[in-house]
C-alpha cells in the first residue's frame, strides 16, 4: 500500500507515536513522516507509507506554516510550556508596538542555535539526550528563513501569531528570542502546524478517524506527483 497520509497530530504524542499507530493501522512497516512536530505541538504531520516513502527527501523541505500563542515575561528551560521556569518578571513593561517591531525583525534569513531539548545530534547523541543528564552544549547556529512573521492578537502576557517558516526551524526558540529582544522573556505556549508545503489542516484526518474507517486507505493521496515537481515545495 503507497501513499501520503496527512494526519493532525494530537497533543502528547511525539511524530514518532504517531507513525507506529499508523503502522498499526495499516500493518505495515514501510512508513515514516515528512518533519517532526514537538509533543506538546498539534496539526499537519505529513506521513509516507510504501513506495511513497521515496518523496520523504523531497517533502522534508516544504516551508511550513504555524499559528502559535507566546507568553511573555515568563521563560523555561524547554522555551515552552513543558519545561521549567527560568525567570519570571514582575511586571510586563512593553507595548503592542515594541512586540510588531520585534517580529519584524525576526523575518528573512537568520541564524538560531537550536535548543537543548531538540532531536539535533551532538558528537553521536541528541541533545535532549544531553539535557536529561542536564548537560548544556556549545551549538552552532543554524540558517534559517522567516517568509511572514505576523502577530495576530496582544492581550498580555499572551501573543498569538502566524509565522511561515522553513525546514529546521524552531518556533519555540523564536518566541524565547523574542522575549530576549524584548528585555522580558518568554516561552511557547501552544502552537499548531497549520500547513506543510501542499497539505493544509483544514484537509487533514485524526488518528481517530483514520482507526475507525472501513476502509483507511481512502484517506491516501497520490505521491509521485510530488518526486518530479518541485514547484509543490514551495
Amino acid at each position: 500500500m503507497d501513499g501520503i497520509l496527512n494526519i493532525n497530530k494530537p497533543r502528547g504524542m511525539t511524530s514518532h507515536d504517531v507513525v507506529l499507530r499508523v503502522r498499526k493501522i495499516f500493518r505495515m512497516k514501510k512508513v515514516g513522516h515528512t518533519g517532526t512536530l514537538d509533543p506538546e505541538a498539534t496539526g499537519v504531520l505529513v506521513i509516507c507509507l510504501g513506495k511513497a516513502t521515496k518523496a520523504v527527501r523531497f517533502l522534508t523541505n516544504h516551508d511550513k506554516e504555524y499559528e502559535g500563542t507566546m507568553i511573555l515575561g515568563v521563560s523555561t528551560d524547554t522555551q515552552d510550556s513543558s519545561g521549567r521556569i527560568l525567570e519570571e518578571v514582575d511586571e510586563l513593561q512593553v507595548s503592542e508596538a515594541e512586540i510588531r517591531e520585534a517580529a519584524n525583525r525576526f523575518q528573512g534569513e537568520i541564524e538560531q542555535i537550536p535548543p537543548m531539548v531538540s532531536a539535533v545530534h551532538h558528537q553521536g547523541k541528541r541533545l535532549y539526550q544531553l539535557a536529561r543528564q542536564g548537560k548544556v552544549v556549545k551549538r552552532a547556529p543554524r540558517q534559517i528563513r522567516i517568509s511572514s512573521f505576523k502577530i495576530l492578537k496582544v492581550e498580555l502576557p499572551k501573543v498569538g501569531f502566524d509565522i511561515v517558516c522553513s525546514k529546521g526551524t524552531y518556533v519555540r526558540t523564536i518566541c524565547a528570542d523574542m522575549g530576549e529582544a524584548l528585555g522580558c522573556g518568554a516561552h511557547q505556549s501552544e502552537l499548531i502546524r497549520i500547513r506543510s508545503g501542499p497539505f493544509h489542516i483544514k484537509d487533514s484526518v485524526s488518528l481517530e478517524q483514520l482507526r475507525e474507517a472501513p476502509r483507511p486507505e481512502d484517506f491516501l493521496s497520490s505521491w509521485e506527483p510530488y518526486m518530479h515537481n518541485l514547484d509543490y515545495l514551495k
